[in-house]
């Protein structure tokens, strides 16, 4: 289940991206959600996946 507030979503993403998982696409499994809800949410607030860096920035 995601967080409902957007700013925890991205908290917890860039946490959990940060601590071991691969790819939105994994934190997306741990949390039973769908990874493109959680691109389109962030995206919202204005930040994006970086690669290179491997979090969502502003």
């Amino acid at each position: 289940m995601l967080p409902k507030d957007d700013w925890v979503l991205l908290s917890y993403v860039n946490t959990k991206l940060r601590d071991g998982c691969e790819s939105v696409e994994d934190v997306a499994a741990e949390l039973d959600a769908d990874a493109s809800e959680i691109v389109e949410r962030l995206s919202a607030i204005g930040y994006r996946y970086d690669g290179e860096s491997h979090r969502f920035c502003g």
